[in-house]
């Protein structure tokens, strides 16, 4: 029989768990494609130098979700209330906890010791003291700190010891792996364990920092196989995670597990299961309590007056001579391993002074000169992939997705570092507080007509020609904006990529099709994985040939239709237009003049 105390106890290190970290669970969203997992499979490699110094962690350069003091004290103060949680278990259960361990010692009996208890055993085996042997456990992957306390009470030790001792231990590895990880040799050797981890922390997903902290705490102190501080560090490094902001994430989840595996341990199987579903109910209020807010907070102080006049879109306040300086937020991978090529999603920071609008480009200038002539890099064009309210809705940061440009030299047999894109490599390879020079805002022609709520609109994108419609689709259906309460119409989307892995930001169009299914559809073309009517390829101009009547149909009604990607990709579009023309008896030619002199006709390739 478990008594009151023991019971009580696991509901306080409950709460104070989580009120140490004010956490919710990590949201899982589904992916359609079968070859994937639960979450989309598609890796966060970051780049072997893209790990921050702790001077460059966002209480210098985040997003301004939170004022820079703000962070600071929010961490002590979670540090400090996952303190005040140890305090309250011990005055609860260690009296039981000793009555316990003086009755087992008692019984004498013959015990069978698990894996934590036998490399305890080890090492005591050379003499050294138990608070040393503890140390050394909590520290080795596998075992970490949830599976140290037990040892730490089978020595008899007190809680008070044995927790503050598992906590240190279990975190002394963490800021050497994350340094570590720069190490791009380390880094191939590590790879199968990296690989795991990807899985492992895929769902902590693209948001803000603080909803990154949030999650990776959650991940870190929730007792699951799999989960801990070793994968919790891999993750922060796969997310772009400052230094200083990862280490306190990891620490509140730390202190949050091991006051779970505390009340496990003392209390049995009716302590856990009180410390877990007080942890379920107090993280679903927040979570809850998180969404209520997210309703009620509106996205409507970016807006023109009213929302859909364009007479105020900014263009080119910031030129080649007088650029913006950006911050990296982050900088992740976004495709699989077998897609062809690398593919990242980064938030830059401009803290509110670069406003742009969806379907604009930013002009970024690469840093050094060219070698022919010793003068800088010129600007190259992207197309900016979230909401004029960027990925943390604070409107402080924009995002880009860039896809690295390389050339296989086929006599080398690698890539040759010579013909690789300058810009694009150098956007890939950069890590949190590093600065971007940038110009624009640039470019009006991929603007959203909104006046009318119930225009539709057909979005077609090769590969990284998705960005734009990223930011589209978010402010129709993801955030609270006057464009989405008053949209009536109907958003498709088609993207072609070579496969599964290439596909970018799955999940979200999963999460928008599911909650919206009569408003947004979706289709891929999967060059490699799927087959044409004709038998061949699966190209992008094949897949919107398949539902060309329907196309046509909305284009006579007045949808607008945007093209985005490789400029290849439009004669292909062009010539299958021109086919489903002449089987409607239509001058394709005349046709298409109509729909630009209506302005229903959008393309921006490159």
């Amino acid at each position: 029989m478990v008594s009151f105390p023991r019971l009580l106890a696991g509901v306080i290190v409950a709460f104070c768990a989580v009120s140490s970290n004010g956490f919710s669970f990590p949201r899982l969203t589904r992916s359609t494609i079968t070859s994937r997992s639960v979450f989309p499979a598609k890796p966060l490699l970051r780049n072997s130098n893209a790990l921050p110094d702790i001077a460059s962690s966002s209480l210098v350069s985040g997003p301004a979700t939170a004022p820079k003091r703000g962070i600071l004290s929010k961490v002590v103060s979670k540090a400090a209330l996952g303190f005040v949680a140890l305090v309250l278990l011990q005055l609860s259960v260690v009296p039981a906890a000793h009555a316990g361990q003086k009755a087992a010692a008692a019984a004498a009996a013959p015990e069978t010791l698990h894996t934590g208890q036998k490399i305890a055993s080890f090492f005591r085996s050379f003499g050294i003291p138990d608070l040393g042997v503890l140390a050394i456990i909590s520290a080795l992957p596998v075992v970490e700190l949830r599976g140290a306390i037990p040892v730490g009470i089978w020595m008899g030790l007190p809680l008070t010891t044995v927790l503050p001792i598992c906590i240190l231990g279990n975190m002394a590895p963490i800021l050497p792996i994350l340094y570590l990880l720069r190490n791009e040799s380390l880094k191939k050797l590590m790879s199968p364990i990296l690989k795991r981890a990807e899985k492992k922390t895929a769902d902590l997903g693209i948001g803000s920092l603080e909803r990154q902290w949030a999650s990776l705490a959650a991940f870190v102190g929730v007792p699951l196989p799999g989960t801990g501080a070793w994968t919790g560090a891999m993750g922060a490094f796969l997310l772009g995670m400052p230094t200083l902001v990862a280490l306190s994430s990891i620490f509140a989840g730390v202190v949050a597990a091991g006051g779970i595996v505390s009340a496990i341990t003392l209390a049995g199987r009716t302590g856990g299961i009180a410390a877990l579903g007080a942890l379920f109910v107090l993280t679903s209020i927040e979570f809850l309590k998180g969404g209520k807010q997210s309703k009620e907070k509106k996205q409507d102080f970016l807006e023109a007056d009213p929302y859909w006049d364009q007479s105020a879109v900014p263009v080119n306040v910031y030129k080649n001579k007088a650029p913006f300086t950006g911050k990296i937020v982050s900088t992740k991978r976004i495709v699989g391993p077998k897609a062809t090529g690398e593919t990242c999603h980064i938030v830059i920071d401009h803290k509110g002074d670069f406003p742009y609008w969806e379907g604009q480009s930013w002009g970024v200038i690469p840093p050094g000169v060219r070698e022919k002539d010793g003068k800088p890099h010129s600007v190259r064009l992207y197309s900016i992939a979230s909401s004029r309210y960027g990925d943390d809705m604070s409107g402080k940061t924009g995002s880009l997705c860039v896809r690295r440009a390389t050339y296989w030299d086929p006599v080398m047999k690698a890539d040759d570092p010579a013909k690789k894109g300058i810009c694009s490599n150098f956007l890939c390879d950069t890590k949190p507080g590093d600065a971007v020079q940038m110009t624009g805002p640039a470019g009006k022609v991929m603007l959203l007509p909104e006046e009318d709520p119930t225009t539709d609109y057909i979005m077609v994108a090769t590969g990284t020609g998705i960005a734009p419609y990223r930011g589209f689709i978010r402010r129709l259906f993801v955030e609270k904006t006057p464009a989405a309460e008053a949209y009536k119409g109907q958003a498709w989307l088609f993207l072609g990529v070579a496969n599964s892995d290439a596909l970018l930001y799955d999940d979200e169009w999963q999460e928008v099709k599911e909650k919206y299914p009569e408003q947004f559809r979706l289709d891929y073309a999967l060059s490699r994985e799927q087959n044409n009517s004709k038998g061949g390829k699966m190209y992008i101009q094949d897949k919107v040939e398949e539902y060309a009547d329907e196309v046509f149909e909305k284009l006579e009604n007045g949808a607008h239709i945007y093209f985005c990607g490789l400029k290849g990709m439009m004669p292909g579009i062009l010539s299958m237009l021109e086919g489903v023309a002449a089987k409607k008896g239509l001058i394709f030619d005349d046709w298409l003049k109509g729909l630009k002199n209506k302005k229903q006709w959008h393309v921006e390739v490159y």
